[in-house]
């Protein structure tokens, strides 16, 4: 998931201009919903895809590649993010998800240009573009327009939405899509112990019996490197609990996906109702969020805490947030665990 997406805001200050809201179509049926997107394309159309790389973003990729790819010239699905994750790696590589980084693609070279499981305030490189469509299942956010929209926050996965798009197309996707799809909708959902809905199991019914369940299991296996063990053990001996909310800060990490590891570790813990990890990566504090959703909202509490410091937000269960170190004090350098508790305990209501 991308490092500031999910439930970005863009809160106007009195006497701004008004902030542009998204037009939304309500669409009578998928049928409905699927010509107009086919719409969008041209014969000689050069699509490009860009995307925050994780398993949800690549599989509702492939499946929008797979859904156009024969209306138009070219596709190709770009990331803007260093795809570092184990799983994700292996599901590139086992599944051959044809990707580019985003440094290495002109964006002038294409046509139409598609955002898939993010909107643009979500990533600083987002906001650059003009995008033709946007498909997400995150809430909606403000400042952005696009022709074609479909935004559906009630659904647990972007590759639910895709997936109904192949069914209703009568595509059946290949072992490896279905494969990819059920593994999106598998990660996005937790295992559908975050909020989701009927679809989002209708459409896991339908991938499970195209999938490849061993391709599956070595894409789960992959998912901690023998060199980010002393991570686990520094954040164990900076575990700090005060009424029932879990506080670590690791340090410096290499990659702050193991930040997010951590946190879905310490979220399995009893009597445990919220959990906040945090991290300094090359020049941010990154913290991660998890709490069981029960009366609570982590992605409005990222977006309350982190939002005026740098780029925040995410669902009821999960959220991220990352601030430039320099907007902290003595740019980071003596941060700890009591900082993040400070920082974030004046937020809690009393």
């Amino acid at each position: 998931m991308p490092k500031n997406k999910k439930n970005a805001s863009n809160n106007q200050k009195e006497g701004e201009q008004k902030v542009l809201e998204p037009k939304i179509t309500r669409f009578k049926s998928n049928k409905e919903r699927v010509k107009t997107l086919l719409s969008q394309f041209k014969k000689d159309d050069r699509v490009l895809i860009l995307i925050w790389a994780d398993p949800d973003s690549m599989a509702s990729a492939l499946a929008m590649k797979r859904l156009i790819r024969s209306r138009v010239s070219e596709v190709t699905i770009a990331h803007v993010n260093e795809i570092r994750r184990l799983n994700n790696l292996a599901m590139v590589q086992l599944l051959k998800i044809p990707l580019v980084k985003w440094r290495q693609v002109k964006a002038s070279d294409y046509t139409k240009k598609v955002l898939i499981d993010s909107q643009p305030p979500h990533n600083a490189e987002f906001q650059k573009l003009q995008f033709d469509v946007v498909i997400d299942h995150h809430p909606l956010t403000t400042g952005w327009d696009a022709p074609f929209i479909d935004i559906r926050p009630e659904y647990g996965a972007a590759s639910s939405m895709m997936t109904e798009y192949l069914r209703t197309q009568k595509i059946k996707p290949s072992v490896v899509l279905a494969t990819a799809l059920i593994y999106g909708i598998k990660t996005d959902t937790s295992n559908f112990e975050k909020e989701c809905t009927i679809q989002d199991v209708l459409c896991f019914q339908y991938l499970f019996k195209r999938m490849n369940r061993h391709l599956l299991h070595k894409i789960e296996a992959s998912d901690i490197r023998r060199s980010e063990l002393k991570y686990f053990r520094k954040a164990l001996e900076e575990v700090k609990i005060r009424k029932q909310r879990l506080f670590s800060h690791v340090g410096k990490v290499p990659n702050p996906d193991i930040l997010v590891v951590i946190a879905d570790f310490f979220n399995h813990v009893h009597e445990i109702g919220w959990v906040f990890i945090s991290g300094e990566y090359r020049d941010r504090l990154v913290v991660i969020i998890r709490c069981d959703g029960y009366r609570k909202d982590a992605g409005k509490l990222a977006q309350r805490v982190f939002g005026s410091l740098g780029f925040a937000g995410g669902h009821r269960e999960k959220a991220r947030a990352e601030v430039p170190l320099e907007k902290l004090n003595n740019n980071g350098s003596n941060f700890t665990t009591r900082s993040l508790i400070r920082i974030l305990e004046k937020h809690f209501r009393k």
